[in-house]
């Protein structure tokens, strides 16, 4: 994804409304509880690169530093701004990580890099096609047997979830992901073992976490 395209979507739709982004989600999704059943579920080892794909404002990030210290951790995402406020998260953490600015879509880093490769709340913020794009990069500098472990919106699973996510499908590029369309594509990307490991009910509907895995030779 590329900030000249223009179906970005900053992380809550307006640049503006981008410093409100940390409190919406601890208020309505519990992200905090959420992001730390998806390490749990990478079963990150010491000695592992991991990257946290769509990094925004960091939480996910710093929560698998502290949890996994002798990680080597890095997040990318594509949106100045959030890096920004990522940046001084870290520094008053005092954790040795890295953050870079890059497309998902378009990763700056060699084939075969990764032990795992984590992402929060970013896939439904891109098009059909650049869902695929990053799906494929996110195999790409997967080393074989690495793993993606995903937490983002899915299909309905009661009638709260189901009434939310007609709002939701008006206001972001989620409309696969309501489908239940993702893990059919993380399969077309290559990934095998591709299961929904738990179910969240949100505000905005139902949060799975998704787990996959690149094939070994």
């Amino acid at each position: 994804m590329d900030t000249k395209d223009a179906k970005y979507i900053p992380a809550l739709k307006y640049d503006r409304l981008t410093p409100f982004y940390d409190p919406l989600l601890r208020w309505t999704m519990r992200d905090v509880t959420f992001k730390r059943r998806l390490i749990e579920q990478a079963r990150i080892q010491a000695g592992h690169r991991v990257l946290d794909l769509g990094c925004g404002t960091a939480t996910l990030t710093i929560l698998i530093k502290k949890a996994r210290p002798q990680a080597e951790v890095f997040g990318i995402d594509v949106d100045a701004r959030v890096l920004d406020i990522a940046r001084r998260k870290v520094a008053r953490e005092g954790l040795d990580l890295t953050l870079q600015q890059g497309s998902a879509s378009s990763l700056p880093y060699p084939d075969n890099h990764f032990d795992r490769v984590l992402s929060s709340l970013l896939l439904h913020h891109l098009t059909r096609e650049n869902k695929v794009k990053t799906l494929g990069e996110a195999f790409r500098v997967l080393r074989p047997g690495g793993e993606l472990h995903v937490a983002d919106f899915g299909k309905p699973h009661n009638p709260f979830t189901f009434v939310a996510s007609q709002v939701m499908v008006r206001l972001e590029e989620v409309s696969e992901n309501v489908a239940g369309l993702l893990p059919g594509m993380f399969r077309e990307a290559g990934f095998e073992q591709v299961a929904v490991q738990a179910r969240f009910t949100t505000l905005f509907g139902t949060l799975c976490l998704y787990s996959a895995r690149k094939p070994s030779p």
